[in-house]
């Protein structure tokens, strides 16, 4: 770590992850060479893993929230306290195997009109299939859509940089003076598609968005929440539907809302019951309930 004033911020959200957070800070500690802070956010782990965290690594910035603010909430104050030129947000489930993060400030630096960038994101299992490569946009009324590359092998096929309209919440480097213009992670989504409303509100705002490849970051993949879990099935279902309401005009938002109300939501409960998985099934309907009882959703 070096002790210079920091080019880079580096802040991570930890939730009774202590382990997952220690590595990626080992991997960082080896493989960043230029000024930069790492901000520890301990978003109301069970135990105080912020003062942990903070004697085992003394060299970085603990932050202890005593409430669980959200992946939003939680990245919004680390970068209250960051000092950085540019803020990156990555996931404690991550890890880097290279001294790469100076291609990304190549890239933001590439353009005035470049305001966040994310790598190339691989799954840390073997045998290292791409996670992302860049997004396709939102389907208007459905609002679904792939990311770039996701599950092939690495064969090169994605090495060339290319605008994104959205970054990936697991690894985002962002201008410090985008923050200025365009605010912090809204918080109002807690936990999923926070990143793709802010990426929303950035391109808005006239910069661009890019997916960067001479970066590779290494990801576990939703170790703190589960992959079919209750929390996840409830956010995804209310935010779902936020984002529209936040982020569609006219007929758009109401035929999207329309959708995810009649089609996917029904669907998708269909599919957990069929699985015997009822506490999904009952995720759906209260997610759609907690966005209706939802207030401020207006951006």
């Amino acid at each position: 770590m070096m002790k210079n004033l920091p080019e880079l911020s580096i802040i991570t959200i930890n939730y009774n992850g202590m382990k997952d957070t220690g590595e990626l800070i080992k991997s960082l500690q080896e493989h960043v060479s230029f000024p930069y802070e790492i901000i520890v956010v301990d978003n109301a782990s069970k135990i105080n893993e912020a003062v942990l965290l903070q004697e085992k690594y003394p060299y970085i910035i603990s932050i202890r929230s005593e409430r669980n603010l959200g992946f939003s909430g939680g990245n919004n104050l680390g970068i209250s306290k960051a000092k950085g030129k540019y803020i990156f947000l990555l996931n404690n489930d991550t890890f880097i195997e290279e001294n790469t993060f100076h291609y990304l400030i190549k890239r933001l630096e590439s353009a005035p009109q470049i305001g966040a960038v994310s790598p190339k994101i691989k799954f840390a299992i073997p045998s290292r299939n791409i996670q992302f490569a860049g997004y396709i946009p939102l389907s208007p009324i459905t609002l679904r859509n792939d990311l770039i590359g996701f599950k092939e092998v690495d064969n090169g096929q994605f090495d060339t940089p290319i605008r994104t309209p959205y970054c990936h919440g697991a690894a985002m480097m962002v201008k410090k003076e985008v923050l200025e213009k365009v605010g912090y992670m809204p918080e109002i989504y807690f936990l999923y598609y926070e990143e793709l409303d802010w990426s929303t509100q950035i391109e808005k705002a006239g910069y661009e968005l890019w997916y960067e490849p001479h970066c590779t970051v290494y990801h576990k993949e939703s170790q703190s929440t589960g992959q079919q879990s209750y929390l996840r099935t409830f956010y995804l279902t209310r935010n779902r539907l936020l984002y529209a309401w936040r982020n569609r005009y006219g007929i758009t938002r109401w035929v999207s809302i329309l959708y995810q109300l009649v089609v996917a939501a029904p669907k998708n409960t269909l599919s957990f019951l069929l699985k015997g998985r009822t506490d999904l099934a009952k995720a759906i309907f209260k997610g759609i309930f907690a966005f209706f009882k939802l207030e401020h959703k207006v951006v």
